[in-house]
């Protein structure tokens, strides 16, 4: 089975609920629609035609919040191109039934539905598809309708169904002959069958993608849960065992655990050793021993012994009161992960996994699961679960951690994780208070194990942060720096980090006290930080933007035909405006990366105006809080409030800082806790390498870095380096990734627009080939 899909068509689909609209995608063809082309040739997608072709989209399988997105995007990338595209209504079924099933979509019937969950054009399990005689019925319903190019969305199930069906197309068209139901002709016009596959699944399970659609959303309603449950608990001081889906997956299980600091985890790659019982209890007892309150452990549906034998839900529960007596209760969260059925097909895991599994190769099925599965469950266990103290290693190193700039969720987990991380590597952490004001005034603590617990789903910075930069007090840092004899230095923040991160590099020339290892995570709503394509508490400002757009959108349903005019922060960097009205559904989104004038916005309010004539009721537009010195966010509310008159009219409204609070999202606590980790493995690397002659002396520029995820890798980079990269006057990176997708929101809102598609992926086969990780970066 092959697998790729073009960038083009995948990255506005994702999930509803969330702000980050990720794209989960395979291909199985063998002729993808986008040719391979020469790196010097640019391909732009307003040049491919789809004139005198029929694309049908379908959803099959248990549905997964973010289907409608994706139908969506394929329903108005097709229409763009010229193409006919249909509706294949009830999954497969509808394909085999025909008739009435099978519809021709216009770019109005999915204009209200990407906020909607589950899948509105329906899903049905087909036993008729999985017979000859039922996919020759599909062909000639396909083959009526000139159909020849169909776009899967589904779980394993469903694309291994449609490649058998490609496979077997030739030949039901030869069928349909013998049989009088289709001329000769049809066989030659109609030769091909093109298909795309998505997946669709919440547990993650599929080979030959990063993501799937669905599981993002299904992390945030139980993390929604388990935020929930965790206030009653401390408040009865009672434990909790939660029950996740998964079937034989426990990916839903492990990275929920890793996000919410689960006490313990249950999943079937990876059971538990003999004698399990007692060390869960024991560590229990102990957590609770140290003043905590409750206890959550987080339970696989399909969780195992090393014998094979199920651990349910009720059997912890049974096993936690009989030995430690704890006021215990059960949630199993079931199908509110998904909204709709549950789907075997969506929970198959490879072949290889499994048997790995029947053979109790544990460790083996974990590796198989890939680097990312691999690194949350190393993660996880090495921050819950502390080493008793003889078996920590002794470094005599004291490691200080402190926050820098705005807050941003996440930048608790990212705490939690240099304090743990550091406590095992065998150093003194110590926590400095209200950032560089803090350090220059003497706010400094050691900070222990047990005081970072419960940090993770905090929004805010528990440690309190400030804008303050180091250059006017960088005398009095350095006096604290010799006081509490600190050797390396982690700040978690954003612009205002790497700013101090280049002020105390530059003092390295006069104090040696800062000649010691520091670096840098960046934490920031904004994502302006160079080095970095992601900044912690980016995703929770996203959902925060998307989830109140719906909502604004939501309040006019019912009423006459409405604009919205929405201000988002972020200083001078669009990130937030322009990957928000993506997943939003935005008409326009005005940025400083991309200036504009009075023609610009007309041109706008017209293109609106035209739209909303028809069947199209609400309008978004979102506007950076610094776009335009002039062209305000009143200014541009009173212009669509004008112009749109007998049309529409206009509300406006000022995000603010809601988009820095809440609790952070399952990718920000997640995101946090294993970059900060990594972050905290480099300084042990380098006081290790730079202590000659009982002191710590590092001078070097790769002693002084930002640790940031460039293209699904964490590079180290020294922050020097980066200035050439950096527009100080404006805060922003010269180059910013996302500045590619803003073609995609023009064409999904119906704009003629330039959209490059050079890029687009190419058809590859899917290989178990593990990269060594190296020191300079690790795949997340």
């Amino acid at each position: 089975m092959s697998i790729t899909l073009p960038r083009s068509l995948c990255k506005s689909a994702s999930r509803r609920g969330t702000g980050r609209r990720r794209v989960q995608r395979a291909l199985i063809d063998t002729e993808p629609l986008t040719m391979a082309q020469p790196e010097s040739k640019k391909i732009f997608f307003e040049n491919l035609s789809g004139a005198g072709k029929a694309i049908a989209v379908l959803t099959s399988g248990g549905d997964a919040q973010g289907m409608n997105a994706a139908v969506r995007a394929v329903v108005r990338m097709g229409l763009y191109v010229g193409a006919k595209v249909y509706f294949i209504h009830e999954g497969y079924q509808g394909m085999v039934d025909g008739g009435e099933n099978i519809v021709e979509a216009s770019w109005e019937s999915v204009s209200s539905m990407l906020q909607v969950g589950g899948t509105v054009i329906g899903s049905a399990r087909c036993k008729e598809f999985r017979s000859h005689e039922g996919r020759l019925k599909a062909a000639h319903n396909l083959v009526q309708q000139g159909i020849t190019n169909l776009c899967v969305i589904g779980g394993d199930g469903s694309l291994t169904g449609a490649n058998l069906f490609r496979e077997e197309w030739s030949g039901l068209l030869t069928e349909l002959v013998e049989q009088g139901l289709i001329e000769a002709n049809a066989v030659e016009k109609y030769s091909a069958l093109h298909i795309v596959g998505m997946v669709g699944s919440i547990d993650n399970d599929f080979c030959g993608t990063d993501m799937t659609i669905g599981t993002d959303s299904a992390l945030h309603r139980i993390i929604e849960v388990v935020d929930a449950i965790m206030t009653t608990a401390q408040s009865h001081q009672r434990t909790f065992v939660l029950e996740v889906m998964g079937r034989h997956c426990g990916y839903l299980a492990l990275v929920s655990a890793l996000a919410c600091g689960a006490d313990w985890v249950l999943i079937p790659e990876m059971p538990p050793e003999d004698g399990w019982e007692d060390k869960m209890c024991e560590k229990l007892s102990a957590t609770r021993s140290r003043g905590t309150r409750l206890n959550i452990i987080i339970v696989a549906e399909g969780a195992i012994d090393r014998h094979g034998k199920p651990i349910t839900s009720g059997i912890v529960k049974d096993l936690v009161v009989k030995c430690l007596g704890f006021d215990t209760r059960v949630t199993i969260l079931g199908h509110v992960q998904r909204g709709g059925t549950p789907s075997a097909f969506d929970r198959i895991l490879t072949q290889e996994v499994q048997r790995a599994m029947d053979g109790k190769r544990f460790e083996e099925a974990v590796r198989l699961r890939g680097r990312s599965f691999e690194n949350n469950l190393r993660t996880y266990k090495l921050l819950a679960h502390r080493k008793p103290e003889s078996e920590l290693p002794v470094s005599n190193f004291n490691v200080a951690v402190l926050n820098v700039g705005a807050p941003a969720a996440g930048m608790n987990a990212a705490v939690r994780s240099a304090v743990r991380v550091g406590i095992s590597e065998g150093h003194k952490m110590f926590a400095v208070s209200d950032g560089f004001e803090g350090f220059y005034k003497g706010q400094i603590k050691e900070i222990k194990w047990a005081d970072v617990g419960g940090w993770t789903g905090q929004g805010g910075t528990l440690l309190g942060t400030k804008r303050t930069l180091p250059g006017k007090h960088v005398d009095k840092i350095a006096e604290q720096m010799r006081l509490h004899n600190i050797n390396a230095l982690l700040i978690i923040g954003g612009f205002e980090a790497f700013l101090s991160l280049l002020e105390l590099l530059t003092a390295r020339g006069t104090y040696d006290e800062f000649c010691v290892p520091m670096v840098m995570v960046p934490a920031t709503v904004s994502n302006n930080v160079p080095g970095s394509d992601l900044s912690i508490g980016a995703d929770t400002a996203l959902n925060a933007i998307t989830a109140t757009c719906d909502r604004i959108k939501q309040s006019a349903s019912g009423t006459k035909r409405r604009v919205f005019i929405i201000e988002t922060m972020g200083g001078y960097c669009g990130y937030l405006a322009s990957v928000g009205g993506l997943a939003a559904g935005a008409d326009a989104a005005y940025i400083y990366e991309e200036p504009f004038d009075i023609r610009d916005l007309q041109a706008n309010v017209e293109h609106l105006t035209e739209k909303m004539k028809t069947s199209i009721q609400r309008g978004l537009v979102l506007r950076n809080e610094n776009c335009n010195d002039n062209y305000t966010t009143d200014f541009i509310y009173q212009l669509y409030s004008e112009e749109g008159r007998g049309v529409f009219d206009s509300r406006k409204n000022v995000l603010g800082h809601m988009q820095q609070g809440g609790a952070p999202s399952p990718f920000d606590r997640n995101f946090g806790t294993k970059i900060t980790a990594k972050a905290m493995q480099w300084v042990t690397k380098k006081l290790v390498e730079t202590y000659r002659q009982g002191r710590v002396f590092a001078n070097t520029e790769d002693s002084c870095c930002l640790l940031g995820m460039r293209r699904r890798a964490l590079v180290f980079q020294p922050v020097v380096q980066l200035k050439g990269e950096t527009d100080f006057v404006h805060r922003i990176p010269k180059e910013q990734w996302w500045l590619k997708l803003r073609p995609l929101m023009k064409i999904l809102a119906k704009y003629k627009t330039s959209y490059d598609v050079s890029d687009s992926g190419q058809l590859m086969h899917v290989v178990r080939n593990r990269a060594k990780e190296s020191d300079a970066s690790v795949a997340m």
